[in-house]
């Protein structure tokens, strides 16, 4: 029997790291291509918001980037609204192997909703209020996170997407069935 390549074999255990560390991952192919759910960082106006970013991982990985994307709108500079697509610098261009996808969830996305970059924005109307109106930027965000990011709004994308929970839920999952996956 043939061992796993490298990448491979670090994709599996960043998929499961991220697993474990309480984000709740709905694998939509196998490991290479799922969705987390992401929830807003505390102390932002995204707080209290819930977005479902899918994730897919080159062959490449981990040393070329994941694409990801968010799949219920979110008002931000650096994300296309119709899209999802988000534009961080480092996932897109400073990308390194030394990264994991723990990294893009616990630091990379909260730092980009709680300091956005106005001066490459992907939502142009999101910069011009972010810079020139702080006070309608935070309401349209408010606005947009109880329309779009809410649990009951998350059940409705699901619903609209069609998806019939034939996705595996990690926690469908048993340990023995973690500890076989290819790590």
């Amino acid at each position: 029997m043939s061992s796993p390549n490298p990448g491979k074999r670090r994709m599996d255990t960043d998929v499961v790291k991220l697993i474990e560390s309480n984000h709740e991952v709905t694998l939509l192919g196998g490991l290479n291509e799922f969705v987390v759910k992401f929830r807003g960082p505390p102390d932002t106006p995204y707080a209290g918001g819930v977005w479902k970013v899918r994730v897919e991982l080159p062959d490449k990985y981990p040393f070329k980037s994941p694409s990801i994307g968010f799949l219920n709108k979110i008002f931000h500079p650096n994300i296309d609204e119709q899209s999802g697509t988000v534009c961080l610098d480092v996932i897109n261009q400073t990308w390194t192997a030394l990264y994991d996808l723990k990294n893009v969830f616990d630091t990379f996305l909260p730092q980009l909703l709680t300091y956005p970059n106005p001066s490459d924005p992907l939502n142009r109307d999101a910069a011009a209020l972010y810079l020139h109106k702080p006070e309608e930027y935070e309401a349209k965000i408010k606005d947009y996170l109880q329309k779009y990011a809410t649990e009951e709004a998350l059940k409705e994308l699901s619903t609209e997407n069609g998806e019939s929970g034939d996705e595996s839920s990690i926690s469908d999952f048993s340990e023995d069935e973690m500890e076989n996956m290819e790590l």
